[in-house]
């Protein structure tokens, strides 16, 4: 059985690069990829389990997988036709029952060959399983490969990535911190974001230096990862890092795994968004880089239910607009839709004026030639231009129903009565007012702005709780996860310091302008993010009060010390990631932090899942 270590991956340091090259190499019946395309790929048939789908799906279209030969993609579990003549190549995870319908697919001869891939290493048993079964039916001929992949992540972002998109109460912050969790619960949980990391540092080659909190889920997971490290280092002949011996394809320097927990700051997730992406995951359905659209007013009403299921969009790497605009702010990206529609306008408009030039031209000719020659390369442009109007259409439809929910909820005005009680400025109303204000926001709106107002408080008596919590009951809220956050404050030990100010996100082009003038243009702020400035401290080494009790681990140091090392050179490379839920602000301020940093900093970050304010407070809520 063969196992994948990515030593020839192209030199290419983002982390979707990676995964996007390891799965075009797999589908490739895992030989290696070919720098032209001028000859036509195999034909063959993809079959994956949900896990695998979640994981591809970020990182290849299906034209894409059509370019690379892939006829059909089809659901293991799913009633599946015979294609006796024809590859199969498979993305599974190793589970029993993923196993067992493989072995029926080989007893009743499904596909010409089997190029068998696990998405995480495949346990002994059932490789003998699937022996039993190809030499019960004659079958050992067509079994071509049999290949652990270790690639349980998913690769959202350039430099971001969750664990998993389904199951994932068990590694959410209810699963890991409710009352009755069992220690086998926790061990699943641990045992399912190493195996993820694990995975994570094979893709990019490298075995990282690990830094964590005490006494959390973090320092559990970070133990695990560093013996399964050692254990896979000790074994030379085995290693999936032989090509690490030095630097490690990441970078010239180790990078930094920063593993940290939700605990650290239970604001960020609960505060209003106000930057394009995260205002995305905030208000509409986003999953894997998929948004949908509902339909609202009238029309939604009497068109039928299968209008009323909206529309959706695909967020795509390729798409210049989102590339460049998914942290700006929200007004910033209205403004921007507008610019970009009149350029295109002001671009059609020319071919126009060159059609009708060349139309009218004298009847000598004399600028004949010239005008046709600007209108041919005009036209060859119109296939650009019209995948530039079909994105900017996308973006339209998005912003405008942004803006809906902007205004009809006055989010502007949440996002900035928050960022003030972040940053402990005065409030232009008090947080009982906007409580108590029928036309201000949703339940939830309030509940979330009350609970960051309770969270930043260290003088908030009874009295005033109490108060507070009866008018979010009369605004129709449910109050549980206050009571949840009050035993929480009672237990621990919160540092709020000042500079605790979040970084948060934090129709026709003439209409969306038109609307937006209601919206309060409000700037995001440069300030680090708990998060960060966690990131920062410990990338540089410096002597910060906020990490003087992490613990230091190196995989490759043969006696652990436990203390980071007398050298104290500056981390280029980090892969941050948050147990319990993270969530895009915190990626924005990342990477609003590297970019301030001229491109000396890189960092990736990760999470056991992303999860919205709603999800977040439901989970507080389940708390109690």
């Amino acid at each position: 059985m063969a196992s994948n270590s990515f030593s020839d991956l192209t030199e290419r340091t983002d982390l979707r690069s990676r995964q996007t090259e390891a799965i075009k190499r797999m589908i490739n019946f895992n030989a290696p990829l070919k720098s032209t395309t001028a000859e036509e790929p195999a034909w063959k048939v993809l079959v994956y389990d949900k896990y695998g789908q979640d994981i591809i799906s970020p990182v290849l279209s299906v034209p894409e997988l059509r370019d690379r030969g892939v006829t059909l993609h089809l659901q293991l579990h799913s009633k599946r036709d015979q294609v006796a003549d024809v590859p199969a190549v498979y993305f599974v995870l190793p589970t029993a029952e993923n196993i067992a319908r493989i072995c029926q697919d080989i007893r009743s001869e499904m596909y010409e060959s089997y190029y068998f891939n696990f998405v995480t290493a495949v346990p002994r048993q059932r490789l003998e399983e699937i022996a039993t079964a190809a030499i019960e039916s004659d079958a050992v001929a067509s079994i071509s490969k049999i290949v652990d992949q270790y690639q349980s992540f998913l690769s959202l972002e350039d430099d971001m990535f969750v664990v998993r998109q389904h199951d994932l109460e068990p590694l959410s912050y209810y699963g890991i911190n409710r009352s009755d969790a069992q220690d086998t619960d926790m061990q699943v949980m641990r045992d399912t974001i190493v195996e993820s990391l694990f995975a994570l540092f094979v893709t990019l080659g490298t075995v990282p230096v690990i830094r964590c909190p005490r006494g959390n889920a973090a320092e559990m997971i970070a133990e695990a990862l560093d013996k399964k490290l050692r254990e896979n280092l000790r074994d030379t002949r085995n290693s999936l890092f032989t090509g690490d011996t030095a630097a490690g394809q990441f970078s010239f320097q180790r990078p930094l795994l920063i593993l940290l927990d939700r605990s650290l700051d239970l604001a960020t997730p609960l505060h209003h968004s106000w930057t394009y992406q995260a205002l995305i995951h905030d208000l509409m359905e986003l999953s894997l880089n998929r948004v949908t659209v509902r339909n609202s007013g009238p029309e939604a009403t009497t068109a039928g239910a299968a209008a009323s299921s909206g529309k959706a969009y695909d967020l795509s790497s390729t798409d210049q607009f989102w590339q460049q605009h998914r942290g700006s702010a929200f007004p910033t990206v209205a403004d921007s839709v507008q610019a970009e529609l009149k350029e295109y306008q002001a671009a059609g408009d020319r071919v126009k004026d060159l059609k009708v030039a060349t139309d009218e031209e004298d009847s000598d000719g004399s600028a004949l030639m010239q005008n046709t020659q600007k209108l041919s390369s005009a036209l060859g442009s119109v296939p650009e231009l019209l995948e530039k109007k079909k994105a900017l259409d996308m973006h339209t439809n998005l912003a405008s129903a942004l803006l809906e929910q902007i205004k009809d909820r006055k989010l502007d005005m949440f996002f900035d009565a928050e960022e003030k009680i972040l940053s402990k400025s005065t409030l232009d109303r008090p947080v009982l007012e906007i409580i108590q204000d029928p036309q201000a926001g949703t339940a939830l709106d309030k509940l979330r702005l009350f609970l960051i107002c309770y969270l930043m408080s260290s003088s908030m008596t009874d009295a005033d709780l109490s108060q507070h919590v009866e008018a979010l009951e009369a605004a129709g809220a449910d109050v549980a996860a206050v009571s949840y956050l009050k035993k929480w404050k009672a237990f621990s030990q919160m540092a709020a310091p000042a500079s605790r100010a979040v970084s948060s996100v934090a129709s026709s082009s003439f209409s969306l302008k038109s609307m937006i003038k209601g919206v309060k243009d409000l700037v995001v702020t440069d300030k680090n993010l708990p998060v960060t400035r966690v990131v920062e401290s410990l990338m540089d080494m410096s002597h910060s009060t906020e990490i003087e009790d992490y613990r230091y681990l190196d995989p490759k140091v043969l006696r652990q010390a436990d203390s980071a090392p007398k050298s104290r050179a500056p981390f280029r490379e980090a892969v941050v990631f948050v147990v319990g839920g993270g969530n895009y602000i915190e990626y924005q301020n990342l990477q609003d932090f590297c970019k301030r940093s001229n491109g000396s900093k890189h960092i990736s970050y990760g999470t056991s899942e992303l999860v919205n304010a709603q999800r977040f407070v439901d989970q507080l809520a389940r708390l109690v």
